[in-house]
């Protein structure tokens, strides 16, 4: 699968899980009214449990090699576990003391700008291919695939990349 399309993937996933957090958020805001950073955090890990089942079933699903989903597990909350928590709860105490910004805004841009690099981690490692090299040559495009740069023709030669 492409990027493009894993992205739009992991897009999906991650409005629903902003609808997860937000909501979460608004009801342990009402239990708990002040206590801004410990409902975030709770919140947050709410949501990082449902993200990763949908990630893990949905965006990353043709990576299901020898990794369990245990170590899954562990690598996603090592990853976008500790940028979000950190992210979230660094940003909402900066958005929310320093620029006065309501609650649900503020975790919202909180979340928005954690999105990219939690892509990035997700993509490159918690749900990464087990053995990257040992598919290289593997697949119907195996043909198609020369070195990890690949040139269209050989340097020095006459002949075009359409030949």
């Amino acid at each position: 699968m492409n990027w493009l399309t894993r992205w739009g993937k992991f897009n999906v996933v991650g409005m629903m899980g902003m609808a997860v957090q937000l909501g979460t958020l608004a009801g342990l805001n009402r239990w708990a009214p002040g206590a801004y950073l410990w409902t975030s955090a709770a919140a947050l890990e709410v949501t990082l449990l449902h993200n990763f089942a949908w990630h893990l079933n949905y965006t990353w699903r043709d990576r299901r090699e020898r990794s369990s989903v245990a170590e899954k597990l562990i690598r996603f909350h090592l990853s976008n576990g500790l940028v979000s928590m950190a992210g979230n709860l660094g940003l909402m105490r900066v958005l929310m003391a320093e620029a006065r910004m309501p609650l649900l805004a503020a975790n919202g841009a909180a979340i928005a700008i954690c999105s990219v690099v939690n892509f990035w981690l997700g993509n490159g490692w918690a749900f990464a291919a087990s053995n990257p090299g040992s598919r290289a040559g593997s697949g119907r495009n195996r043909s198609r695939r020369m070195s990890p740069c690949r040139f269209p023709f050989r340097s020095g030669s006459k002949a075009t990349p359409h030949q």
